[in-house]
């Protein structure tokens, strides 16, 4: 199962590359797909919405919830 998060912050590739390796810290197996148009992050294979929020914020992003 998949969620999806929405991220405040992310403007390039660098970016992207950050967010998904803080997700990766917290969660090894998870499937991590960043959409920087979008402005949210897809996450499978993990559901601990406090740890990816803690991910998020620790890479230097604005964690905005989960969308529905």
């Amino acid at each position: 199962m998949s969620t999806t998060y929405l991220v405040s912050g992310m403007t390039c590739e660098g970016c992207a590359n950050a967010l998904t390796n803080s997700i990766k810290a917290v969660a090894p197996d998870a499937i991590v797909e960043v959409d920087l148009e979008g402005k949210n992050v897809s996450v499978e294979g993990f559901d601990d919405t406090t740890a990816i929020a803690a991910a998020i914020n620790d890479a230097g992003f604005e964690f905005g919830g989960a969308t529905v």
